[in-house]
């Protein structure tokens, strides 16, 4: 009786479940209707998944796995169908005549039907023994670089990524030319996707410093050289070879052919410390030299040359250098501005006893934000490495207080991220130089990936202007906000109109926007969702970043990247290393798509588990 009473109160949740999902699509009706003719089953199986989300369903998890039954955890792609198969049997258990007709409904293997046909419009056709694709950001040099870009496609590339915020419209048409070609050459379909800009909130630039140059040789522990600091000697104009220096010297270009391997030069740094560069080599119009020498060299520097063991005298001035970078060094507590005006910023003054004179000031690349916070908020500064309060609000600038810095004090360069997470920002995702490259975009990309999508207002006015052009384009939407995670279903029915789509799961932003502890779980749930509307996802920013830009991976980014199998695209950044990355990636995601789809765990044959015997010694515990 009691398993009855337990069967009769799990139907009637079923029921009331069932219920509020045909409540809301009737509800969300003119919203469903509005849609692409191919989103009309992804509408309603997403209206579906929300209304199924809406309980606290998991005392009825534990009771169907006690049962035997599927638990309902994987029902994203077929909520109807697996409500009412549960119902099914839960009334079979009853004995007792079941008049749901769960004809009509999506089944799996429709779910999965559309998954694949939506994934497939947007990032082309699957890589032999890959159902994930792998989208890869280029750098500027892939235009000048065919070798790169077909190598890229050849290992198995499936889109390239080419961010609007960098280079120009020339640098990008030779970009796609190279594409195209590697892709006649190879008999390939790499996709073009092409990134808006998006509003940029970071801060401003610094004051300029000392025109120096530091060399720093590597040292243990006890100050010890273990390894001295390369250097570049060269014509201004005459950059090192792979960008390997650790310090670069301009000098004359007819003072050059005078230095030769195994010369020493000498020369006393803005100290007056006595340092040495020992000349290894020549390579081109420049030459390598070592220094286990902690030195400042500023502009005008006199270098004495000479051969080993010998005085020099013939000199030689350092040319024109760079100034260097200047930054704020915060500890907490520390109140620092973030001003509207465009004045360069500058780093706190003292007194020589330690008294302060003048704060620390930076600017802020989107003075606009300052209407939108409060007094309060929380903010994030240089991809959340330092954290601070609003402790003031006027019309031309914001007071922060320091809540979290290193012990040792956080730098704050120009051009770092300025997050706010709490505050109900006004600003949209398409800037005006965005509407310009949509142009350029509209003509010669498949798919557009739009920046900072907070709100439906933002797809609208996407939609709006991609209106005026003749195009067929491709739309992901990058989702790298808190306030873009909470709206992401309406975000996700405005954008079904027009097709296809896909999501962006832009890690970097949106773990600081809400919160480490927070972002695994969020991340999930983008997915889920995404899934729910059979829209692809793409598993972006810091994948295999280390072996990417050093050639050398982390266990964890190894983990990371087999995780990213669940999604339907990969995407890589660029770094020197990237032909590596994109060749080890695509062997991670070909071995995982044996153990994994989607959320579901498959079990492939286990090798020789037929064999394993068991013992039956016992043995005696003390």
């Amino acid at each position: 009786m009691k398993n009855k009473e337990e069967l009769i109160r799990m139907n009637d949740t079923l029921e009331e479940i069932v219920f509020k999902a045909n409540a809301l699509e009737q509800k969300y009706a003119k919203s469903i209707v509005n849609v692409h003719s191919n989103y009309y089953d992804s509408a309603r199986n997403l209206i579906h998944y929300l209304a199924f989300r809406s309980f606290d369903i998991d005392i009825l998890q534990e009771k169907l796995r006690q049962l035997g039954l599927p638990d309902l955890s994987g029902i994203e792609g077929h909520v109807m169908k697996s409500l009412l198969s549960i119902q099914v049997i839960i009334n079979l258990f009853m004995d007792t005549k079941n008049e749901e007709n769960i004809n009509g409904v999506i089944s799996i293997q429709k779910a999965d039907k559309l998954l694949n046909k939506n994934t497939k419009k947007l990032f082309g056709y699957k890589s032999k023994k890959r159902k994930t694709r792998i989208m890869v950001t280029l750098p500027a040099t892939a235009s000048e670089d065919y070798t790169l870009v077909n190598q890229l496609v050849k290992l198995g590339m499936n889109s390239a990524r080419i961010n609007c915020a960098h280079d120009s419209p020339e640098v990008w048409k030779k970009m796609i030319t190279n594409i195209k070609r590697a892709n006649g050459a190879l008999k390939k379909k790499c996709k073009i996707m092409m990134d808006l800009g998006g509003p940029k909130l970071r801060t401003g630039p610094m004051k300029p410093g000392p025109n120096v140059v530091h060399i720093q040789p590597s040292k243990d522990v006890e100050g010890k050289v273990i390894k001295p600091a390369k250097v570049w000697i060269a014509p201004p104009d005459i950059l090192p070879p792979n960008d390997s220096a650790d310090v670069t010297i301009p000098v004359s270009e007819e003072l050059m052919d005078k230095i030769k391997r195994g010369n020493i030069i000498r020369f006393k740094d803005s100290r007056g410390k006595n340092c040495k560069i020992d000349i290894k080599k020549r390579e081109k119009k420049g030459r390598w030299g070592v220094c286990s020498d902690s030195a400042y060299i500023s502009t005008g520097t006199e270098l004495r040359l000479g051969k080993k063991k010998a005085d020099g005298s013939e000199k030689i001035l350092v040319g024109e250098l760079l100034p260097t970078e200047q930054f704020i060094t915060l500890h907490i507590n520390d109140i620092f501005e973030l001003h509207k005006e465009a004045a360069l910023g500058e780093p706190a003054t003292y007194e020589e006893n330690g008294a302060l004179i003048k704060k620390a000031h930076i600017s802020c690349t989107l003075p606009a934000i300052f209407e939108d916070v409060k007094a309060g908020e929380p903010v994030f500064l240089n991809d959340g490495k330092i954290e601070a309060i609003i402790e003031e609000v006027n019309a031309e600038r914001l007071m922060l207080r320091v809540t979290y810095a290193k012990n040792t004090g956080s730098k704050l360069k120009a051009d770092k991220g300025i997050n706010f997470p709490e505050s109900d920002l006004k600003i949209s995702g398409l800037t005006e130089k965005d509407k310009l490259d949509l142009e350029f975009v509209a003509q010669n990309a498949d798919a557009v990936n739009l920046s900072f999508v907070n709100q439906r207002s933002d797809v609208e006015t996407y939609l709006e202007e991609i209106g005026k052009y003749e195009a067929n384009l491709g739309l992901i939407l990058k989702i790298e906000t808190q306030k873009g995670f909470r709206n992401l279903p309406e975000i996700l029915l405005t954008a079904m109109q027009t097709y296809p789509i896909g999501v962006m799961i832009a890690r970097g932003d949106l773990a600081i926007e809400t919160g480490w502890k927070n972002f695994a779980t969020i991340q999930e749930e983008i997915m889920r969702v995404s899934e729910a509307a059979y829209i692809p996802a793409v598993w972006a920013t810091q994948v295999l970043d280390n072996l990417a830009r050093k050639g050398v991976p982390t266990r964890s980014e190894i983990t990371d990247a087999a995780q990213a199998q669940r999604t339907e695209c990969v995407m890589l950044n660029k770094g020197t290393y990237i032909k590596k990355a994109v060749k080890t990636l695509d062997k991670i995601l070909r071995r995982m798509q044996r153990f994994q789809k989607k959320k579901q765990i498959i079990l492939p044959k286990l090798e020789q588990a037929g064999e394993l015997k068991l013992s039956h010694k016992k043995y005696d515990i003390q």
